[in-house]
């Protein structure tokens, strides 16, 4: 598939297969997090795979949609904040770097037929307690990542005019 095609149907999954990801597509997956661009290439992340059986208690705590422990894994990508670049006005890149891993993760499952839905309406006080994770990571975002049960609907979006400015704003 080329990747127009793999970007316009990938949709937001929010039903999945209790099947297993085998091994070799979930690190053809995790390849795609470790292959995304960064600043200065420094790769400020880790990406925690979870598998949802037998933690659908402490995954509800995170995230109350049912279809969220539903997958066989759940990943929640978190930034490492000691090693983000910033820019010179100390604006940090930390959350720019975990979303483009994020969404290289997204496209590589889809690519594989695998469906995922970015969640940012997490708790991160719950995130942070069960994964247990230190003072200097934050939890970012997270994605179940299994085989859809459900169809895409229609995606609506803004049409590219109202997206893009040339030259000046």
């Amino acid at each position: 598939m080329d990747f127009n095609s793999l970007v316009a149907q990938r949709y937001s999954v929010r039903a999945y297969k209790p099947d297993p990801v085998e091994e070799e597509k979930l690190r053809q997956v995790l390849e795609a997090v470790r292959l995304a661009p960064s600043a200065c290439n420094r790769q400020p992340y880790r990406f925690l795979v979870i598998p949802t059986a037998g933690h659908e208690a402490e995954l509800r705590r995170i995230y109350h949609r049912s279809w969220f422990h539903q997958a066989p894994l759940v990943i929640c990508a978190c930034g490492l904040r000691d090693e983000a670049w910033s820019r010179r006005d100390g604006q940090s890149y930390l959350f720019v770097d975990v979303a483009i891993a994020m969404d290289h993760l997204i496209l590589a499952a889809a690519s594989l037929g695998l469906g995922t839905c970015w969640v940012a309406a997490f708790d991160p006080v719950a995130a942070r307690e069960i994964l247990r994770l230190p003072d200097n990571v934050e939890p970012v975002a997270f994605t179940p990542l299994g085989y859809p049960a459900d169809q895409p609907h229609a995606k609506e979006r803004k049409p590219l005019e109202a997206l893009v400015q040339h030259w000046q704003w």
